[in-house]
């Protein structure tokens, strides 16, 4: 209501009804405290809080809203990728058999050709759906504190529940070609905080994808807003001793979930 209607609106006696000073006062103050309200509701709000998208988050991102920082300790990984897994003479010939056909594919492939062609057959070969949990793809997951808000959908996370993901344990990110701009490694991370901090954990595993290219990770919880993460060399998936690392890396994920249950249990 701007100011010309409300003086047409005030020459209209009849149309007002008012008929002392006193009742034209108020009206005044209701009109006063109404535009009041219209404007502030045509302004941004200030005291919103920042949200930030699990597939957008940048590394500059994350450093303005947590302390974090990368450590270099490549013992990290003995007890996770020393392990004495055995593969089998029949997932042997599967992993040779799906680079036989893929191997020279698999820089190349889009996001969703790389999942079909190459990642789905691999993820369903280590089948990590158990009476405990499963593999969850696409889903929502919401972290939020009073400064920030983590948000949105994770492409691979290991977890709880049935019909949606509930308490989450390991995460895969990301399904790109290598020439991608987009960086996996803050987008994982942030996915990474997000369960400590609704698991109430000290530490959690991932893995992310680049193409060809896995690196896994390890982040642990300091304090509050304070985290510090170790990040593995790079394995080259095309390649088959170095596929079959990876696979033994992540059967041994399923086998220390699947250990977790057990000793709790």
């Amino acid at each position: 209501m701007n100011q010309l209607n409300v003086k047409a609106i005030l020459q209209n006696k009849h149309a007002m009804q008012i008929q002392t000073p006193i009742e034209l006062a108020r009206l005044l103050i209701k009109i006063e405290t109404l535009e009041k309200t219209i404007q502030e509701l045509k302004e941004p709000n200030k005291t919103a809080i920042p949200t930030y998208q699990y597939s957008k988050i940048t590394d500059t991102d994350l450093d303005s809203i947590v302390n974090i920082s990368q450590k270099i300790n490549r013992t990290k990984f003995d007890s996770w990728f020393l392990n004495d897994i055995h593969i089998s003479n029949e997932d042997e010939t599967f992993l040779s058999t799906l680079l036989d056909i893929e191997a020279d594919y698999i820089a190349l492939y889009n996001e969703e050709t790389l999942k079909m062609r190459f990642l789905s057959p691999l993820l369903r070969k280590i089948d990590f759906k158990t009476e405990y949990f499963q593999d969850f793809y696409n889903e929502k997951i919401r972290y939020q504190t009073n400064t920030f808000i983590l948000t949105g959908e994770v492409d691979c996370v290991i977890s709880t529940g049935l019909r949606k993901a509930e308490t989450p344990y390991f995460f895969i990110q990301e399904f790109k070609r290598a020439e991608e701009y987009a960086n996996p490694r803050p987008q994982l991370l942030a996915e990474l905080i997000s369960a400590v901090e609704l698991n109430n954990w000290c530490q959690i595993k991932g893995a992310y994808i680049t193409g060809e290219h896995w690196n896994f990770v390890i982040l642990e919880k300091l304090d509050k807003h304070k985290y510090q993460y170790f990040i593995s060399r790079t394995f080259n998936s095309a390649i088959l001793d170095e596929l079959k690392n990876i696979f033994k890396n992540l059967l041994f994920i399923k086998n220390e979930i699947i250990q977790t249950f057990l000793t709790t249990s």
